[in-house]
């Protein structure tokens, strides 16, 4: 999605309440948020209610908390995964297989949760859009230096945030048997072949 937004600026947590929030990324990646309870989050966690509720006041905070911290970690991942890359067909390839390797270990129940509770869909959806401007920026970025074509990056931009939606919702896999990563291979392979000289 990237340079995914994280939202606001969170606070600055302890070192105890930084691992814990990173704990919970990985276990609502893995399995979702919509079957836990504050008591099985805990559980899960192996710490206390009153533990978790430094981090959140409610399960429904707790779950938007994660989701943000993903994004936000993905958005360093997939940044610095293209800092050192400088040909422009290669930054948009090497952008959007970041982009698939960040999203790699977001279960199917992390993405139908994300769809159906509206706080995390709309993170989710921001981080995409925000994604998609930055698919237009490199595409921007080698029209000015020549490696490109001059294209209408508004409308290829909305073309590659409709794609990465169905590919994170499962509909390009389901329809064409591409996982995640290879889906998104292909993309980058379209956009670069629709704006190369």
């Amino acid at each position: 999605m990237i340079p995914l937004l994280s939202g606001s600026h969170a606070r600055q947590l302890t070192r105890r309440q930084g691992q814990l929030r990173d704990q919970l990324v990985r276990l609502v990646l893995a399995e979702g948020f919509s079957t836990f309870t504050m008591d099985q989050f805990a559980a899960r966690l192996r710490c206390s209610k009153r533990t978790l509720y430094t981090l959140a006041r409610s399960k429904e905070q707790l779950a938007t908390l994660a989701v943000r911290e993903f994004f936000r970690a993905a958005t360093e991942q997939v940044e610095t995964a293209i800092r050192r890359v400088r040909q422009p067909a290669r930054r948009v390839v090497a952008y959007l297989q970041a982009v698939a390797a960040a999203l790699a270990p977001a279960s199917r129940e992390f993405h139908d949760d994300v769809a159906a509770f509206r706080p995390a869909r709309e993170i989710y959806q921001r981080n995409t859009e925000a994604a998609a401007q930055r698919v237009r920026e490199l595409i921007d970025d080698g029209r000015r230096a020549g490696a490109f074509r001059n294209v209408p990056t508004a409308f290829i931009a909305e073309v590659i945030a409709a794609t990465m939606q169905r590919i994170t919702s499962g509909e390009i896999q389901a329809s064409t048997r591409l996982s995640d990563a290879a889906a998104y291979t292909e993309l980058a392979r379209l956009v670069v072949a629709a704006v190369r000289r």
